[in-house]
């Protein structure tokens, strides 16, 4: 089965910039890698869509929370996606969660998410 290791969390100042990076490991899925992206959940809140990205042409895709100010990209080599935040503002304060979807697969895969605290 596949696993999701999601590395990067940590404190950062408002304004900074912070990058989240997440691999499959275990039995990846490779090139049946259909998606894989990144879902938050602030304290109080509903897990909520952050950014994906198509495995087989890179095309991504954000809420339009983060549009303009977060990237999104993979690795294909590497089975890695990465994410990276700019602009931070104390409303990205949340746990962020690696997902990853297959074809051929039921399902979403999720990691065991990662702190990402902005001081303001």
């Amino acid at each position: 089965q596949v696993q999701l290791v999601e590395t990067g969390g940590g404190l950062v100042q408002a304004g900074g910039s912070h990058r989240l990076s997440c691999a499959q490991s275990g039995r990846t899925f490779g090139t049946h890698t259909a998606d894989m992206g990144w879902f938050r959940q602030a304290p109080g809140n509903e897990r909520e869509f952050v950014s994906s990205i198509r495995w087989s042409d890179g095309t991504p895709n954000y809420a339009a929370s983060v549009k303009g100010r977060f990237t999104i990209s993979r690795n294909n080599a590497r089975d890695t996606v990465y994410l990276q935040m700019n602009s931070l503002k104390a409303e990205d304060t949340a746990v962020y969660y690696c997902a990853v979807d297959a074809f051929g697969s039921t399902g979403t895969y999720w990691g065991q998410g990662i702190q990402v605290t902005v001081s303001s």
